[in-house]
């Protein structure tokens, strides 16, 4: 692998305010799974989305690497997982600002081949005070190879946990997908999803499993959590049934996604 040491360090900066449509879409696209909150846990991933023309598109329909990530010599990508620090909370008509800065590019050897991990670090400023700060791993990963398989783990039961239950389907992906300009193709084309990148159908958002996660956090804490880490297990295909499991240990809290058919738990979190 080549060295991306010059990628390191490179930051842009951009700003949104938070309008009274997005919240009330936002709320729309996901009533069941939300907090109580003037501005709903989750919406800063809808403020100052990549945006490029068709032509500045890869194969997956996100921008090309070498524009905002840099061109690791691995076609997939996926939002790996991350950690959020909650500073104070939004306000509708903020004006956000958002500061993003690639802090460090990795290679490694997992299961499935060879791997690539961009971490991004991003903060979210209102009038010169940060609300938000957070980082974001991105994982690059090779093709599928034919008859490779993911086997998971069925996880063990939380008999005392605080639950939510929801079935994602193919409508709130796209509207997931509108709300963050998210154009992965593994969202809403078939076809792309299961022939390319090997999947069982069409995946459901990393970041709308992480959602659900931090508002149910939100919901049983009685205000944002003043940590929120997660990361991805496994893909979670649309249509399948999951229930999201919050359960407390040692003072904070363990939460996760998982299938109901035979479960599986495809995303975990922790809020302290």
């Amino acid at each position: 692998m080549n060295d991306y040491a010059d990628w390191i360090g490179r930051s842009y900066r951009r700003s949104e305010p938070i309008s009274e449509r997005l919240i009330e879409e936002y709320r729309a696209t996901l009533a069941g799974t939300l907090a109580e909150a003037e501005v709903p846990v989750g919406l800063h991933w809808c403020l100052s989305p990549d945006m490029v023309t068709p032509d500045r598109l890869g194969r997956d329909c996100h921008p090309k690497t070498g524009i905002f990530l840099p061109a690791l010599p691995l076609p997939r990508r996926m939002w790996a997982g991350g950690e959020i620090e909650f500073h104070a909370p939004f306000a509708a008509g903020d004006l956000v600002t958002r500061e993003t800065t690639i802090d460090d590019v990795t290679f490694k050897e997992g299961r499935s081949g060879k791997l690539g991990f961009v971490t991004q670090r991003h903060v979210y400023n209102v009038e010169g005070a940060a609300r938000l700060t957070e980082r974001q791993d991105i994982v690059y990963r090779e093709d599928p190879k034919p008859g490779q398989s993911i086997f998971p783990t069925e996880a063990e039961d939380w008999p005392e946990a605080t639950t939510w239950r929801i079935t994602p389907d193919s409508t709130l992906l796209f509207r997931f997908s509108a709300l963050t300009f998210n154009g992965h193709r593994i969202h809403y084309d078939h076809p792309y999803a299961t022939s390319v990148e090997g999947y069982e159908g069409l995946v459901v958002h990393g970041p709308m499993q992480a959602v659900w996660m931090m508002n149910l956090a939100t919901h049983i804490l009685g205000h944002l959590p003043a940590r929120f880490s997660y990361r991805g297990l496994t893909p979670l295909i649309c249509n399948l049934s999951v229930v999201i499991e919050a359960r407390e240990r040692d003072g904070s809290l363990d939460l996760r996604v998982r299938r109901e058919g035979d479960g599986v738990a495809t995303m975990a979190a922790r809020a302290e």
